[in-house]
């Protein structure tokens, strides 16, 4: 795990969920997850947009920043359909979900227009990939 996810990770569970630099103010969890092909568990922190009908579930997005890739953590949770997360107030196991078509892009277009970095990345990743989006419905904690 790079130092600057180290640093986020730390910072997040001594202050319940909060965070300081970047991600300042912004909604943000710890997504583990086991790579499929080592099996070794990995944290990643990652921001989220909660859905406004259903409070159990989150949409999380693998932009990495917009580099011409998807993340690790995408494929791995894809892989498993599911993974955990941890929110400043608990652990929970998730189910994942792929969101796509007009769905997806609903989705994205209102996290880019709360946070406008992720407009930056899908215009970096434009003719490349299409950031993708997936839902986490959030299920007894772990």
């Amino acid at each position: 795990m790079p130092d600057w996810n180290s640093t986020i990770i730390e910072e997040f569970r001594a202050n319940d969920g909060r965070v300081g630099g970047n991600f300042e103010g912004a909604p943000l969890i710890l997504l583990h997850h086991r790579g499929r092909r080592s099996g070794k568990q990995y944290v990643s922190p990652v921001m989220y947009l909660a859905d406004e009908q259903d409070p159990a579930t989150i949409y999380v997005f693998a932009s990495r920043g917009g580099a011409p890739v998807h993340p690790d953590w995408y494929f791995n949770l894809t892989a498993a359909g599911s993974g955990r997360v941890e929110t400043g107030d608990g652990d929970y196991q998730a189910t994942v979900t792929e969101v796509t078509g007009d769905q997806r892009d609903r989705i994205y277009a209102e996290q880019a227009r709360r946070y406008p970095g992720f407009a930056e990345y899908a215009e970096k990743t434009k003719g490349i990939r299409t950031i993708p989006v997936l839902a986490l419905r959030l299920e007894t904690p772990a």
